[in-house]
């Protein structure tokens, strides 16, 4: 059995992501592969349980620990239970978020260790990394104002501009240190544009694979 392949799509709130997911999902099939689409944090349910707590607003706040940690036992259980099977099974996964978005936001965003979210991330999920990963870049600015439309903002979304400035910042010097893995798409323009410079990056991947 030929292993399956892994596809991350990352970025900022309001990129546009749920989107694309959708749209790489229906290149994928088009091109006779069996896809499995999910999230992070959550895609089981025991990780939706945390997602729901992560993002939730509460009195006492979260320290950047506990969070840390929160975001890597969904993770744990994501790779088991769903990814890790679907892929030795040959299908292609395509996932919103992973582990990138630990690096943006708890640590470029909360200003964690990248050393202490590294060993987590060794421990937790191996040799696993994402054959190809997507990152919908836009201003910060432009990303709030979408999510602002959309509906009441999580405990993420409530942050400041500032630190969705660190979360970018992050990301873009990621992908300037992994050119081979990562794609940056310039998610500012119209969304057909985008999904048409997706498509065009679908179709080089699978071509290649």
């Amino acid at each position: 059995m030929t292993r399956g392949r892994f596809i991350t799509v990352e970025g900022i709130e309001g990129a546009g992501k749920s989107s694309c997911l959708e749209t790489i999902g229906r290149r994928l099939a088009a091109a006779g592969k069996q896809v499995v689409q999910t999230r992070e944090p959550g895609g089981t349910a025991l990780g939706e349980e945390i997602r729901a707590i992560l993002l939730a607003h509460r009195e006492e706040g979260m320290s950047g620990d506990s969070e840390l940690l929160l975001v890597f036992a969904a993770r744990a259980e994501h790779i088991a239970s769903k990814i890790q099977p679907a892929l030795e099974a040959g299908r292609w996964v395509v996932c919103d978020r992973f582990t990138d978005a630990t690096f943006a936001y708890q640590g470029g965003g909360r200003g964690l260790a990248p050393e202490r979210i590294r060993s987590i991330r060794d421990w937790v999920q191996g040799d696993l990394d994402p054959d190809l990963t997507l990152l919908l870049d836009l201003p910060v600015s432009v990303g709030l104002e979408r999510a602002g439309g959309r509906s009441a903002p999580d405990r993420f979304e409530s942050e400041a501009e500032a630190f969705f400035a660190r979360v970018r910042a992050a990301y873009l010097d990621m992908a300037a240190a992994e050119p081979e893995r990562f794609r940056v798409v310039d998610a500012s323009r119209e969304m057909g544009e985008v999904q048409d410079g997706i498509l065009q990056l679908i179709d080089h991947f699978i071509a290649g694979s």
